[in-house]
């Protein structure tokens, strides 16, 4: 097995994923933010479970891995680099934590058990389904809760753990960053966000005079916003990344482009900083909670009822992030070279995302189309 190849196929899965998310919510043209690597880490644990063969050759199936082993060995990767460290050497806080509530009336595989513990490092407790539904429903919520420093309530809604529920398995990410550069708050200033409608919104604009990493493709430009790294932190680097169309309808394209471009995140990346004309990037605060099934289900993956939600915070000082996703039973390069001062101002619906750059992890992707708007998915 090839663990850089395996790690290559779940990045490329993140945008397959982001394409279908984006594209069957009711609300298309909505702001969307989800975590790829939370659900991915859910699937991980679903896939172990002994009890659900079927289940796991679907997840299988669907994260395109020819083995538990492949999906676990990528696991392993992602949380010794990944998620290692945090805040105390002044780089990114991050968490990543897992979660099981097991009917207690259920025979338990001792390897599972072990595999929980040891491997998944999971918060495992045996429960009573059947007798106290509602209470174990409010008890994972109130986990996540806490996992993600209060940004997620409520993942699981009123009704969807019932006395026929079995397992849920749940995970629990939570990210905050500072800007390597930080935005000055004086420099900020509402200005107008176009719509696709033709309209326009004010909402409040951080600038900077200061180099930027940006570069400018055929129809699109990107920016990388690298964070603030950790001292002797130099096997992983985080980032955020905002792609902006040309067109200000062009999202939707740009979007296809990019999950159906073998290699594309990694071929546009910008290389160096720049000298910047005019950068503006919206301050936003968005939170999207869906059913993953449903967009499993349309790609054909038959699993138990996934839910997820994700948050995320952007201001002058940096982002903080979280998503937690719950289980429960029953290319090539077109770039050009850019001018000596380049313009990147993201007044139009754009594409972000944060990642991991080392191992190309995306740890959150979603897409604004009206920054003004806190948009809350329902379930």
């Amino acid at each position: 097995m090839d663990l850089r190849e395996s790690m290559k196929k779940q990045n490329e899965l993140a945008m397959f994923l982001a394409r279908h998310v984006f594209s069957s919510e009711a609300k298309k043209h909505s702001n969307i933010v989800f975590s790829p690597a939370s659900i991915y880490s859910a699937l991980t644990l679903v896939a172990s479970a002994p009890s659900e063969p079927s289940v796991a050759d679907e997840i299988l199936c669907f994260l395109k891995s020819s083995s538990t082993d492949e999906l676990n060995a990528v696991f392993t990767e992602i949380v010794s680099v990944v998620y290692t460290g945090g805040n105390a050497n002044g780089g990114p806080e991050i968490s990543s934590v897992n979660g099981v509530w097991i009917e207690k009336t259920l025979s338990l595989d001792h390897k599972f058990k072990y595999l929980l513990e040891n491997f998944f490092k999971a918060a495992f407790k045996l429960v009573d389904f059947i007798s106290n539904a509602e209470e174990v429903r409010m008890e994972v919520n109130s986990w996540v809760q806490e996992s993600t420093n209060d940004l997620i309530k409520d993942l699981l809604p009123p009704g969807s753990v019932t006395n026929e529920t079995e397992r849920v398995y749940a995970n629990a990410l939570y990210f905050k960053g500072t800007w390597q550069t930080p935005f000055d708050d004086y420099d900020t200033r509402k200005r107008k966000f176009n719509l696709l409608n033709g309209s326009t919104v004010p909402v409040p604009f951080m600038t900077s005079d200061e180099d930027q990493y940006i570069a400018a493709y055929d129809g699109f430009k990107v920016a990388r916003l690298p964070f603030q790294g950790g001292r002797g932190d130099t096997s992983r680097t985080f980032a955020m990344y905002f792609y902006l169309p040309r067109k200000k309808d062009g999202l939707d394209n740009l979007v296809e482009r990019i999950a159906t471009t073998p290699g594309f995140l990694d071929a546009h990346i910008p290389g160096r900083e720049v000298k910047v004309g005019t950068f503006r990037i919206p301050k936003f605060e968005i939170s999207f909670g869906f059913l993953v099934s449903e967009v499993f289900s349309q790609l054909g993956l038959d699993s138990n009822n996934l839910y997820h939600k994700a948050c995320i915070r952007i201001d002058e000082s940096g982002v903080e992030a979280a998503a937690a996703t719950a289980d429960e039973a029953c290319g090539c390069y077109l770039g050009m070279e850019p001018p000596k001062r380049i313009d990147f101002v993201a007044n139009k619906p754009f594409l972000f995302l944060i990642r991991e750059d080392a191992t190309g992890t995306v740890l959150f992707v979603g897409q604004i189309f009206d920054p003004s708007q806190s948009f809350i998915g329902s379930h």
